[in-house]
């Protein structure tokens, strides 16, 4: 009589080829890279962290290299969330080209839509209104506000804290809510246009706006709070995940995790655009490089945005909120690039024209792909826990990251 061997028995090796959910990958080694970490050493293991982990701030996997609890290397995988959106807009006219981008970075849509309008902008040489202009900077940093409001609850929820995101998220709400009395939607605004923007502001924009103003600065303050006086929270992000200047620049990193090294790098004063070079306001910068400078960064960076709004109220011009345009742009054959400071750094459009209605290309260059290569800097040698609070200091969101 035969005796059947269980597939369950952890003696039997199975000849069957790996799936998505192993953490080896079912053919030969195709780099030395990947070679050299799929070898495994005496008490090594391999884990996968993702893509269905909510620390991961969306479908990113990472497969975790670990001695014991301790991480020892990390292999990031892309692309469980791929959208064509490069290819969709080179299949759609310049004004339908924007819609496209709203989903890119979620939590922030109206930037994604300013650099590529931007860019369009220079291909047609339209000159833009300047009371669109202060619009167009007026309603993205408030939606800069809202993005590190999450970012500061999110980085709490990840070490374990639940408290924070619930304020992060009252302070969004507010603001949203304020943002769809101007566009009609309430997270993917579709609010820029080529020549200026979708509507002037109105009375129950400027009525939220200036309820919440009065109190604004006093509310973060005590929020900041939560987790500023927390001892937990400093011990966990203080001094886990540095990186120093010459590394952070070697990487290319761009917005708070550049700022947090000491460089004092942001688009809205090295490469001016818009009505910045008419606002005052300070690049705030910290030297620690470590998940709490970069945390504290962004709360020093809603404190300015702040100042950008009261100035934004205070000169913004009367006039038109859109140039004239043909509903049909065809621009001369070129190419125009354009960037904006996102709440995650550099994000720029590259677009060219072949005379056409249509992008003949379309690139987006988002800032957190390339912030989340640091993470094979910064993870080894930490413990399988900090792992979260590194990554969620980096702010990723992957709608950008696998566009």
């Amino acid at each position: 009589m035969t005796r059947t061997v269980s597939r369950d028995d952890p003696r039997v090796l199975l000849e069957s080829p790996a799936t998505i959910y192993d953490a080896i990958p079912p053919y030969p080694p195709r780099s030395e890279r990947e070679a050299e970490f799929y070898a495994l050493r005496d008490g090594e293991m391999l884990v996968n962290l993702g893509p269905q982990h909510p620390s991961t701030h969306g479908v990113l996997r990472v497969v975790l290299k670990i001695d014991g609890e301790q991480v020892v290397d990390l292999d990031p995988v892309l692309g469980y969330l791929h959208r064509g959106i490069e290819k969709l807009a080179e299949n759609a006219d310049y004004h339908q080209a924007i819609c496209y981008t709203d989903p890119l970075e979620y939590v922030s849509s109206l930037f994604n839509e300013l650099a590529p309008v931007m860019a369009f902008e220079k291909l047609v040489e339209i000159e833009v209104p300047r009371r669109a202009e202060y619009i167009r900077i007026l309603s993205c940093e408030l939606l800069r506000i809202a993005s590190h409001g999450l970012f500061t609850g999110w980085l709490a929820l990840d070490l374990g804290g639940y408290a924070p995101i619930l304020y992060g998220f009252i302070e969004r709400d507010e603001i949203v809510e304020m943002l769809a009395a101007l566009t009609g939607q309430r997270m993917l605004f579709n609010y820029m246009r080529i020549g200026g923007v979708n509507g002037d502001l109105n009375h129950e924009f400027m009525s939220r706006l200036g309820e919440w103003m009065s109190r604004a600065a006093r509310e973060i303050a005590a929020n900041q709070t939560l987790l500023n006086e927390n001892e937990i929270f400093v011990r966990r992000t203080r001094g886990l995940g540095v990186i120093d200047r010459e590394t952070a620049l070697r990487l290319c990193l761009t917005g708070p995790a550049l700022r947090a090294t000491g460089v004092p790098y942001d688009i809205r004063r090295a490469h001016p655009y818009s009505v910045y070079p008419e606002l005052e306001f300070d690049i705030p910068t910290r030297d620690e490089g470590d998940s709490y400078a970069r945390y504290l960064l962004r709360l020093d960076e809603v404190k300015q945005s702040l100042r950008i709004i009261d100035q934004c109220l205070e000169q913004m011009p009367d006039g038109p909120c859109m140039a004239k345009i043909p509903r049909l742009i065809r621009p001369r054959p070129g190419r125009a690039f354009a960037a904006i400071e996102s709440p995650r750094g550099q994000y720029a459009c590259y677009a060219i024209s072949d005379g056409t209605d249509q992008p003949f290309r379309f690139r987006i260059h988002d800032p957190s792909f390339v912030n989340l290569q640091s993470v094979g800097v910064l993870v080894p040698g930490n413990l399988i826990a900090d792992t979260m609070a590194i990554m969620a200091s980096l702010d990723p969101i992957m709608g950008g990251v696998d566009k």
